[in-house]
């Protein structure tokens, strides 16, 4: 195992690019879809302005992870689609997906056993 240094460094290193109310979504998207125009993930998360998920995607993009590909037509037509090497968020993102859902589930139950205490 690394040494605390390390592993704080590695641990912020990773959160620095993926935290944000966006990107993790963005990502999901992309590694779920495929290659999608900016239109379409807008309609995809349609709670994010325009120009968050410009700055979110140009940010995923610098470092590598999102692929930005401008097609030289009027109007322009740009995609996006993860890298080859972004696709090593996957397991991360699809592990992250699933204990979500298992969360949402946990916090159901845990409102209903509330609900039946209160009744009782």
């Amino acid at each position: 195992m690394a040494n605390d240094c390390t592993t704080k460094r590695t641990v912020e290193t990773a959160l620095q690019i993926l935290v944000g109310k966006w990107k993790p979504v963005i990502l999901f998207h992309l590694l779920d879809k495929g290659t999608l125009r900016f239109s379409e993930l807008q309609k995809l998360i349609p709670d994010v302005t325009k120009k968050m998920l410009t700055t979110q995607l140009r940010e995923l993009e610098y470092h590598d992870i999102v692929r930005r590909k401008v097609y030289p037509v009027v109007p322009p037509k740009v995609e996006y689609s993860i890298s080859e090497y972004g696709e090593g968020l996957k397991p991360l993102l699809f592990a992250m997906h699933e204990w979500g859902l298992s969360h949402l589930v946990h916090l159901d139950e845990m409102e209903n056993e509330s609900k039946e205490l209160i009744g009782k």
